[in-house]
């Protein structure tokens, strides 16, 4: 048996230059880190030729082409994984919330795949292979963040280059400094799940129209890397705040009357800035804030649940082999 730990992320600026619309004639980049929220995968050998599969529903089925799940299909015809196999899926955070989740899942799929078949796979290897799957194979709208930041871990800067290729370097800031960029971050549920394609289509067709909006985003992501790295905390929340005003102006959909609402209620109480995560529409809204503010922003936002989270250092990784 074969178990891989794969965490969720969230991401900072930048979110929508990862989109080939935007990187393939101007580089894109984005900050984001990793969380401890995880996906967990577990393979098994099947007592016989059969392939069983579980996530939301259970599939048994005797050939790879017979998979509903279309990235479960795809990542099996990857590996080169034909019969007799049992795969299993668990979550720490439900899907379609805006914490990459499709993208935690089909990174560690792979990663016990290859495990499974005894092949050390690269972080770089288990995201572009994902973005392959997911992008290529599957023919999701998605960018490239999520593989990358779900596979690499931590806290960093992806640049998405013309030529396809994607720098990973590491924030490295002030030691004190992420600690005080934790106390300042506050993650709370909307209770609304989506699906992010439509959403994602509306802000690649937005990206299309407007020149403005995503270079000022790409340049968000730089401004947002110095700033840390100089130790200016503070800037975060002016950074997400503005990044949220531009998504909004991209794409219809993004926000909601629920959501505005509680963003609103949120800066009255104190928070400094904030963003919706993901696609838009709903899922999880990071705020940032004065620690001593966390509970009266919290009291403001009826009906919206904390989720309380760390940074997480490491990228997807297999947590247990049996033989």
């Amino acid at each position: 048996m074969i178990i891989s730990r794969t965490p969720f992320r969230i991401s900072f600026a930048g979110g929508g230059t990862d989109l080939p619309g935007y990187y393939r004639s101007s580089s894109g980049a984005v900050v984001s880190t990793a969380i401890n929220k995880y996906m967990y995968i577990t393979v098994n050998k099947y007592f016989d030729d059969s392939i069983i599969v579980k996530y939301s529903k259970t599939e048994l089925v005797r050939s790879v082409d017979e998979i509903e799940h279309p990235l479960l299909r795809e990542c099996m015809r990857k590996v080169g994984i034909r019969r007799g196999i049992e795969i299993t899926s668990m979550a720490d955070v439900v899907g379609g919330t805006g914490l990459g989740s499709s993208s935690s899942f089909t990174v560690g799929v792979l990663h016990a795949l290859y495990a499974y078949l005894g092949e050390y796979c690269s972080a770089e290897r288990l995201a572009r292979e994902a973005c392959e799957i997911e992008i290529e194979r599957v023919k999701e709208p998605i960018g490239k963040q999520d593989q990358y930041a779900s596979a690499y871990g931590g806290f960093q800067f992806f640049e998405f280059m013309p030529d396809e290729s994607v720098k990973a370097d590491p924030l490295i800031c002030p030691p004190r400094t992420l600690e005080r960029l934790q106390e300042r971050l506050l993650l709370i549920y909307s209770g609304v799940r989506r699906k992010a394609g439509s959403v994602l289509r509306r802000v690649s067709a937005g990206f299309k129209k407007s020149v403005d909006g995503p270079r000022r985003m790409r340049e968000q992501a730089s401004e947002l890397k110095a700033a840390l790295q100089k130790g200016d905390v503070d800037a975060v929340g002016l950074i997400l705040r503005e990044g949220w005003e531009l998504k909004k102006r991209l794409a219809g959909g993004v926000s909601t009357p629920h959501i505005d609402h509680a963003y609103a209620a949120a800066l009255r109480a104190g928070a400094a800035g904030g963003k919706i995560l993901g696609a838009g529409g709903g899922g999880f809204l990071l705020l940032f804030c004065a620690p001593e503010a966390r509970g009266k922003i919290l009291r403001s936002v009826r009906g919206w649940r904390e989720i309380p989270f760390r940074f997480e250092p490491e990228g997807s990784k297999i947590i247990y082999v049996s033989q």
